[in-house]
């Protein structure tokens, strides 16, 4: 316990900044960035310890410049696609949460319709002004950030038709809602971007 008073009180006098570094895998390490400094609050001071996390990676190893170019496409594309799949599990969270105050399946449905409408009226430009490679990507994300496929999502709403429905046209457009995303086989380049990004490192 003493010991631990003196580290706190060593942390308080001397604004500092630490690194903590963990192993999370051959390629990948986590870093955590400690900040203290003091505060006044309520007439004292106090430490004020802010925490932002960021990733070791070792450099990208590109055997020419066409590959190198491949994988700056890949992060342009990823930093714009990235905010909707974010934006379809806030979407998916508020809409279960509202669900589950509604009395019964009817009222259920109307919202559902409701959310559906406005979703097609507001996101179905952005889409299809999308590229294919950024259609594939959104759908790949879309799985990270929710855990479940697009294809999933739409049949657990909409139902299964309408699920089909949705599937086909993605189709026509080479893309496929039952994708599911591989942090640790092929989308492993598309992980190491996205944690970037989340982080703030590019």
């Amino acid at each position: 316990m003493k010991s631990l008073r003196l580290m706190l009180l060593s942390l308080f006098l001397l604004p500092s900044a630490l690194e903590i570094k963990a192993q999370t895998n051959d390629t990948l390490r986590a870093v955590v960035r400690v900040s203290v400094n003091r505060v006044a609050y309520d007439g004292d001071s106090i430490p004020n310890v802010k925490l932002h996390e960021f990733y070791c990676m070792p450099p990208m190893q590109f055997r020419n410049k066409k590959e190198q170019e491949k994988y700056n496409r890949m992060v342009r594309n990823i930093k714009y696609v990235f905010p909707y799949a974010q934006l379809v599990r806030s979407t998916l969270i508020e809409t279960h949460d509202y669900l589950e105050t509604l009395p019964n399946d009817k009222a259920r449905k109307q919202h559902i319709a409701l959310v559906e409408k406005g979703v097609k009226e507001q996101y179905t430009p952005i889409v299809k002004k999308m590229s294919r490679s950024q259609g594939k990507l959104l759908v790949k994300l879309v799985d990270r950030e929710c855990g479940q496929t697009s294809y999933e999502m739409v049949k657990a709403f909409l139902g299964p038709v309408k699920a089909s429905v949705y599937q086909v046209v993605a189709g026509l457009f080479g893309n496929s809602l039952t994708k599911h995303y591989d942090p640790e086989g092929e989308d492993k380049h598309t992980e190491r971007i996205v944690r970037m990004v989340e982080s703030g490192q590019i």
